[in-house]
């Protein structure tokens, strides 16, 4: 079984390039479990806000993509820079982005 090579980062760690553009890269100190939760999160939001765009539904698609970005925001790829933080900060950003995304999963 092959793996598939991850995508080339800038020399910083800060930034990955994906067809030819640079994307803020995901915090390397989140952990993997955490990370894996998230990224099932943003996944799921981004799905929704398809789905509220095929159903012609602003309202809907106003909150799956406040979803995405709280998702993108605790993986650290939107906000404040994560090279930025302080290892709590890091943390808590998160810890708290997670269960802020669970509780609205408990919601629906």
């Amino acid at each position: 079984m092959t793996s598939k090579p991850g995508p080339v980062t800038t020399a910083d760690g800060h930034h990955v390039i994906i067809g030819g553009r640079r994307w803020r890269a995901t915090d390397p100190s989140v952990p993997e479990a955490v990370g894996a939760r998230l990224r099932v999160h943003l996944m799921a939001a981004r799905r929704a806000v398809a789905a509220a765009r095929r159903a012609r539904d602003p309202q809907a698609e106003c909150a799956a993509r406040r979803r995405v970005q709280r998702a993108k925001e605790a993986l650290g790829e939107r906000g404040r820079p994560w090279w930025e933080q302080s290892a709590d900060e890091r943390r808590e950003r998160w810890s708290e982005g997670l269960a802020a995304l669970d509780a609205l999963k408990d919601l629906s």
